[in-house]
């Protein structure tokens, strides 16, 4: 297809899941239902203690009501349970905000890792809207916290192709699925970063929607380097010695982001930066080579030069420190991350919606303003994508999970 010609994709709108009340969570409640299965020692429970303590979560995190039972039900009817109540709740949202009728959209693409049921979750959908029978419907799994993007990714490549469609998109992880109940520490840390949450994103490429639009999609850049073992292996859903399943997060996840970071920037940096920023990254590029006896520091380009509005995945504190530390960005860029993970914990591929929710509850977006949404994810992947703001989101016109609660923010997430 000649680029040219290529039809836009507009963001109408979107909704994030904010689970009833009676889900919430706090640090100790959370352990007090970890110690009722018995399953865990002294220094386990210890263990994961210190990690809430170090990670940047706050005290109203949520958890499927099955997980806060005395003990805990962890079970596939209660996990499927628990992700059909967090995507039709996001849709219901999204369509009563859009006002596009279930049986318009004509492409659905669900994605959630550590849930695979059959029928698939897209079929769940399907089957709970009475979609049509001509529908282009796709589930993706185990592709960890970018998978969001990828799903964006593929729902505009749909859309390219398909005039006068709307496509939904909706993001989640399961919670109780992803349960841990042995005693690797390395398993034990995706148990006190995960909590529930989802979002519903709705597409449409029809050029009647661009005055009604929210957004539209300039770019996606995605990265994998999964080809380098230790990159692949750095996020791994596998057994532990005693045959229980969890994910293993492995001391090279950190350089794995590293390094897919880099990778993805690269590419980006060509569409997004100003052409003195590009310059400069190119020479430094070529002197890193051509002098490799020198020590010469890695030139990391200015992207606030490039966006107005950094929406960065909730992988976690340190995860976000670093981020913030590579890209020179301050505390106000990092603001939606950061507030995110505090209130609403690691909703894996959901995260960044949280964060562009976040953005508009305070009045940040702006006509015109670029955001980049970017996230990492088990493979090991690097996504990223940018919209431009269509119009100026006005938050006395607009609800979202964060309305009622926004002038609660910033606030101290060291405590």
């Amino acid at each position: 297809m000649n680029p040219k010609r290529r039809r836009h994709v507009y963001l109408l709108d979107f909704a994030c899941y904010k689970p009833n009340p009676k889900c919430m969570c706090t640090k100790d409640m959370f352990l007090e239902c970890l110690k009722s299965t018995g399953r865990f020692p002294d220094e386990s429970l210890d263990f994961q203690r210190k990690i809430l303590d170090k990670s940047g979560l706050g005290q109203r995190t949520h958890m499927p009501e099955a997980l806060l039972e005395i003990p805990p039900n962890i079970c596939l009817a209660e996990a499927a349970k628990e992700t059909e109540s967090v995507m039709v709740g996001a849709i219901d949202e999204v369509l009563r905000k859009t006002k596009v009728k279930a049986e318009e959209i004509g492409i659905i693409v669900t994605n959630c890792s550590l849930l695979n049921t059959t029928p698939s979750l897209s079929s769940m959908v399907v089957n709970h809207y009475r979609l049509k029978d001509d529908i282009l419907s796709y589930n993706l799994s185990g592709m960890g916290c970018s998978a969001g993007l990828v799903a964006i990714d593929l729902a505009k490549r749909l859309l390219q192709v398909h005039p006068n469609s709307y496509a939904l998109v909706i993001s989640t992880e399961n919670i109780n699925g992803g349960s841990y109940t042995g005693n690797n520490r390395s398993m034990l840390l995706s148990n006190c970063l995960f909590r529930m949450g989802g979002a519903a994103v709705l597409l449409s490429n029809l050029n009647s929607d661009s005055n009604r639009s929210k957004y539209y999609l300039k770019h996606i850049v995605r990265t994998h380097k999964g080809s380098q073992d230790y990159c692949y292996n750095s996020v791994m859903q596998k057994e532990d010695d005693d045959n229980i399943t969890g994910v293993a997060l492995s001391k090279d996840i950190m350089s794995s982001a590293g390094q897919a970071l880099k990778a993805n920037i690269s590419t980006l940096g060509i569409y997004v930066l100003p052409r003195m920023e590009q310059l400069k990254f190119l020479l430094n590029l070529i002197a890193r080579k051509s002098f490799k006896k020198m020590v010469i520091k890695c030139y990391t380009p200015d992207f606030k030069l490039a966006f107005e509005h950094f929406c960065i995945h909730t992988g976690g504190k340190a995860v976000q420190d670093e981020m913030q530390k590579t890209l020179e960005l301050s505390d106000w860029h990092m603001e939606p991350s950061r507030m995110s993970l505090y209130r609403y914990g690691n909703t894996s591929s959901s995260s960044v919606w949280y964060e562009l929710a976040y953005c508009e509850a305070k009045g940040r977006i702006k006509k015109g303003n670029r955001i980049w949404q970017i996230a990492f994810g088990s493979g090991f992947k690097c996504n990223s994508a940018v919209w431009c703001a269509l119009r100026t989101i006005d938050p006395k016109h607009e609800k979202n999970l964060w309305t009622n609660e926004i002038n609660e923010f910033p606030t101290d997430t060291e405590n």
